[in-house]
């Protein structure tokens, strides 16, 4: 469909620029009659699958976002901090205001050091923000080589934070709270464990940090119960949040602070505002948050705001989650298969077999990004994955701003 020549350009505006909103604002450009608009705090793309290694001094995370960006696309380097239904504007921390005829809604995903814990916002540092990570770093390196490192969380970015910061011959604690790894099979688990091991790194699975202090740690659970264990860095990696701009909005959100939507990743609440990423939980189901699902839902969210400027039906999502990767310092890796429902099975790569699959999966986070802004559109992504109740059709269209 195109757009009558007498109209103004539909202005899209898209708040985050991670995965998933870069890749939203390249996928836009597949329609000449749309104006985008990046809105970002940082000058530079914070390539996030890799600020473990940017902690420890062994890569860089940041992209310049004029290798990212397709041509017409504007950068507003600033906040939101409030999306104005009524009057369709999104407000940001300069007092300006940007009108818009839809919002992508992007904003991506935080650390979340819990208050609950004491002494952990104090004296904890968490891994998941660019900021914090160099803070980290420079941290690390006013460090003596010895010095005891606590990484508190099993996840992924806990394994990482931890293997990476082993392999450099650091002391490292690694405090899971429950399982080791509780996404992988029981044979991955098994396969981290052990390199772990190998590494010197300390195991401890069923044990949780009750308390931060200046230069230690106090743990719970198992035989710890109390204990207290020197810490001369404290690295928070348990749990992830999410900014909170919906709820400032007005908008619904889950228990988490992700915006509800329905399956075309529309707000609930209003029908020119798509969400994309982290802090999106369409049907109330959200995805997990990675990069694997970030980019195929920034396309998604463009999707759908293009054929809404087309007057046609929103699709639904798409998307086949097929396990994970999680880096073992810079020469092992472990590439865990799943199904198409994110569950996994008893087969993984390791080795250096899994180094390289790990690393040419983070090299094509940016390249798909790189590439969608050459050929927008471009953007392909395993599909199938089980959805919650998929509805017979999108909602109600909006013909034109």
């Amino acid at each position: 469909m195109i757009r009558p020549e007498h109209e103004p350009p539909c202005k899209v505006v898209v708040i985050g620029g991670g995965y998933a909103g870069t890749l939203a604002a390249n996928h836009l450009r597949m329609r000449a009659d749309v104006e985008v608009t990046l809105v970002n705090p940082r000058p530079e793309f914070v390539d996030r699958v890799r600020l473990h290694q940017f902690v420890a001094g062994t890569g860089e995370a940041t992209v310049d976002y004029g290798t990212l960006l397709g041509e017409g696309i504007r950068l507003v380097l600033d906040s939101a901090t409030r999306i104005d239904t009524a009057a369709r504007t999104v407000r940001l921390a300069s007092g300006r205001a940007l009108d818009y005829d839809y919002v992508i809604y992007a904003v991506g995903s935080t650390g979340a050091i819990p208050s609950s814990v004491p002494g952990a916002a104090e004296f904890a540092v968490s891994v998941a923000a660019l900021e914090s990570a160099q803070r980290l770093r420079a941290k690390l390196e006013e460090l003596p080589a010895d010095a005891p490192v606590t990484v508190v969380g099993g996840g992924l970015t806990g394994i990482e934070t931890a293997a990476e910061l082993a392999e450099q011959g650091r002391g490292v604690t690694l405090v899971c709270g429950g399982l080791l790894a509780p996404s992988m099979s029981a044979p991955g688990r098994r396969y981290i464990a052990k390199w772990l091991t190998r590494h010197g790194v300390a195991v401890l699975e069923a044990t949780e940090v009750s308390e931060v202090r200046p230069g230690t740690v106090v743990v719970t659970g198992g035989s710890a119960q109390g204990a207290v264990r020197a810490s001369a860095l404290t690295i928070w990696t348990a749990g992830f949040g999410v900014p909170e701009l919906a709820a400032a909005s007005g908008l619904r959100t889950d228990e988490l602070g992700r915006l509800l939507t329905d399956e075309t990743l529309t707000s609930v609440d209003d029908e020119r505002i798509v969400a994309a990423g982290d802090a999106a939980a369409p049907s109330g189901r959200p995805l997990r948050m990675s990069c694997q699902a970030a980019g195929p839902l920034g396309a998604q969210a463009a999707d759908t705001v293009l054929s809404r400027v087309a007057g046609t039906e929103p699709a639904v999502i798409d998307l086949a989650l097929t396990g994970a990767c999680v880096s073992l310092g810079r020469r092992a890796a472990m590439r865990q298969l799943a199904r198409k429902d994110d569950t996994s099975v008893n087969v993984y790569l390791g080795g250096r077999v899994g180094a390289a699959y790990k690393e040419l999966t983070c090299k094509l986070g940016v390249w798909k990004i790189r590439r969608e802004a050459r050929r927008p559109g471009s953007l392909i992504w395993p599909k199938g994955g089980p959805r919650p109740g998929r509805p017979a059709s999108a909602t109600q269209v909006i013909t034109s701003p």
